[in-house]
């Protein structure tokens, strides 16, 4: 397993993607089979210009920069979780859009940002995600893809934990601000839910905006098994590539867990109206 983090640069497409294409080479170099890039490499996480920055950078689905990204996969016979990148949507949409490529090169598949972050102001950008998506393979089981804010809801691990996954990758673009909830929730959830989760963070600063960095693999015990370094306000981090192999079944003997809470659920009483207190 493989995971990236650096800084990317903003408004300059064409330098990130070299950056991103170094990266998949040398990952395969060091023999990883499963790839996972931050949240918005493409055109920067920079939140003074980012508007602009995703608007110019963004394609189709199906686009040249996709393309570029599937040779890759291919050519290293890898899993590569390409992060995300701006995606135009056929009405003009504006999405943020996590993308999946097999080994054969092919988009597996794809996830829209479905909860975008309101302190930064993500949704006076794109369109929100219509869905949670998990998808399967032979040999990943069924696996949860989400993006940064996404996970900060307990409903989307639980949700897909009850659909099988025991794997979730979740490309980020986590700020400094936001370390609590990086540092406590993740935890917490790959622990209530058996799963193992592998964040993708950016690292760095820009004028009035700095990313936490601290990309890491949580396995379903709860525990951090590795972690990239963390950014200071005002530092610029080189770029990591992490490489630490999981077992997969942990999590499958943990499920004991899984079923101990399912068992035990009371459905009747989550989201519904509190009735009277004593």
């Amino acid at each position: 397993m493989g995971v990236a983090q650096w800084l990317a640069t903003p408004g300059e497409p064409k330098l990130n993607l070299g950056v991103a294409l170094g990266i998949v080479d040398d990952a395969a170099a060091r023999g990883v089979e499963l790839l996972v890039l931050p949240e918005l490499w493409s055109c920067g996480y920079d939140p003074e210009t980012l508007s602009e920055d995703a608007r110019r950078d963004a394609e189709a689905l199906n686009g040249p920069r996709s393309e570029l990204l599937g040779q890759a996969a291919l050519r290293h016979a890898m899993w590569l979780v390409a992060g995300t990148v701006p995606e135009l949507g056929p009405g003009g949409e504006l999405y943020d859009t996590a993308l999946v490529f097999n080994p054969h090169g092919d988009l597996v598949a794809w996830h829209r940002k479905a909860h975008l972050y309101p302190p930064l102001s993500e949704q006076a950008i794109f369109t929100a995600g219509p869905r949670l998506t998990t998808f399967e393979d032979p040999s990943l089981g069924i696996v949860g893809l989400v993006v940064g804010f996404d996970g900060d809801f307990p409903e989307v691990a639980r949700t897909m934990a009850l659909q099988g996954a025991r794997l979730v990758l979740a490309p980020s673009a986590c700020e400094v601000e936001s370390a609590a909830a990086w540092d406590l929730l993740y935890p917490a959830l790959a622990l209530s839910n058996s799963q193992w989760w592998v964040q993708a963070n950016q690292a760095g600063s820009h004028a009035t905006s700095t990313l936490l960095g601290a990309s890491r693999i949580v396995a379903p015990t709860g525990t951090v098994v590795t972690e990239a370094s963390r950014t200071l306000p005002g530092c610029t981090n080189r770029s990591e590539l992490l490489v630490h192999r999981i077992d997969l079944r942990l999590a499958q003997q943990r499920d004991g867990l899984s079923a101990l809470l399912e068992d035990g659920r009371r459905a009747d009483l989550y989201f519904s109206r509190p009735g009277n207190s004593i």
